[in-house]
Order: structure tokens, then sequence, then C-alpha cells
């Protein structure tokens, strides 16, 4: 089995999808269930975690409905007010739904530098592991340091870095990005999803060899069992198609033994999420 560890679905409209820049028109469209459930069944992909793009309640509703509806959901990491009073009560509300795993927040958008040290966002962490959810860890490189104090804070917490932390890769420069996904990385309970890196390039011109560098850093320092699969699909589709980053994907495991293979392709996914394969 192989799990796609991160997706979005949505219903476009331009005021919810501001991020949505005009190098990014491609995707200015609704991306449903069927439309993913096309891409997987050619990519021979049988399961995937469906995960928040919009910092509404509605929204994880919305697709814990479709998770319902859909088998190849496994799971949901939606979002919840957590730096506010009703997100305790929000969060067991949801957490009484089998497929609802986590909980994201987009911190990369977050004006206040210093977010991650506030004491109500930190009181609503705490609150996940209590009912054994995840946080997904949605930040860009330069703040790493914040997100390695951040972690310090929740030591029995399971935090899932999404992107590799969004190097880069349009100009690379490897260091400090490195280093500081070495240090992060010493945290046991931290894990790694490599997706998002063709977003991350230049959207016409990135190449595999381009992203190497960044998948043996992630290798290295995480190792195939703090490792997943994600596309960021239907955001990949404006740097590549679903295919190629699949094929792209492939190519970086093809010298991992067999086990390694499956635990980045669905073993560490199901470990982080909870998920039944």
């Amino acid at each position: 089995m192989i799990i796609d560890a991160h997706h979005h679905f949505w219903r476009y409209a331009p005021g919810e999808f501001a991020w949505i820049s005009e190098p990014m028109a491609k995707i200015r469209r609704d991306f449903l269930p069927t439309d993913l459930h096309r891409e997987l069944t050619a990519a021979g992909i049988q399961g995937v975690v469906s995960v928040q793009a919009r910092q509404s309640i509605a929204e994880t509703e919305w697709l814990l409905e479709l998770a319902a509806a859909h088998d190849f959901i496994r799971g949901v990491v939606g979002w919840v007010p957590l730096a506010k009073p009703e997100g305790r009560a929000e969060l067991a509300r949801f957490a009484a739904h089998p497929k609802f795993k986590g909980v994201r927040h987009v911190v990369q958008g977050e004006t206040d530098p210093h977010f991650l040290r506030r004491d109500d966002f930190n009181t609503g962490i705490r609150d996940l592991a209590a009912l054994g959810l995840r946080y997904d860890l949605l930040i860009l490189e330069q703040q790493l340091p914040e997100a390695i104090a951040f972690v310090d804070r929740h030591p029995r917490q399971v935090f899932i870095l999404d992107h590799l932390a969004k190097p880069r890769v349009a100009h690379p420069e490897f260091s400090p990005w490195r280093e500081r996904m070495h240090e992060l990385a010493r945290r046991e309970n931290v894990f790694c999803k490599f997706s998002g890196l063709v977003t991350e390039a230049d959207f016409d011109n990135w190449t595999e060899a381009q992203l190497r560098p960044y998948w043996e850093t992630v290798l290295t320092v995480f190792g195939p069992r703090r490792l997943m699969f994600g596309s960021d699909w239907p955001v990949c589709l404006v740097a590549c198609s679903y295919a190629r980053w699949i094929s792209v994907v492939r190519n970086f495991l093809a010298p991992l033994s067999a086990d390694e293979q499956r635990s980045i392709l669905s073993g560490t996914a199901a470990k982080a999420y909870g998920l039944t394969l």
C-alpha cells in the first residue's frame, strides 16, 4: 500500500485563496475527491491524508464529511482555533471522529515572528496529546529556530513537519537550512513529509538533480522510519503533474531496501497519524 500523506481539497473562491497568485492560476478551480481519485488510481496509490487549506471550522467539518464518504481518505488534518478558549471544545468534538488525526495552523503566514512562543497557542497544543492528536508544522525555513524551541516545549507531542520547512530551492542556499534540519531531527517526536519541494523551485525549470540534495538531507537526518511521502496535490500542479512527482520519489527511493521504501511510502504515515492500512 502507498499513502499520500499530504494533499488538499477545495471549492475555489478567490477571496478565500488569495495566496494562489497569478503564476499559480492553473489551480484556481475546484479540486474534489473524484479529481484526486483519478490521479491515485493511475499512480497505484491506495490512500491519502487530507490536510486543511483554510483556517476554518467549516472546512474541517467538510473534510470529515468527505472522509466519511470516501474510503481512500484515511485521515484528516484539520484546523481548530487552538489559541482561543473555544479551541478545547472543538478539539474534543472532532476527536470523536475516527478519521480526525491532527491539527494544522498556517504558521508560515503569521506576521508575528514569535507566534510559536504565544502562551495561548501553546496551551492549545498541550490539549492535543491528551486526545491522541498530532500537529502538522507548517513553517518557512527561517522559522526553524523558533520551531525547534517550540517542539522542545512539548516533548510528548507528535509533530509532523510539512514540506521540509520550505527550503529556498529556487535560490539554493543549503546553509543554515541543512544544519537546522539536523538539529530538529534530533527530536524523536518529529516526523517529516517529503513534499512541496517543486513549488519552492522554479516552476518551469526545476530538475530532479536540483531536488536530490534536499532528499538526501532529510533521509539522512530523519531516516526512513520518520520520513513520509506526500504530493501536496493540487498545489504541486503549478510545477509538475502528480505522475511526475511520484516518478521523482520512486527514483529517489530506488537504492533503498524494500523495507525502507515501505516505511516512506506508507509505514511512517501509518505510525505518525495512527492510520489503519
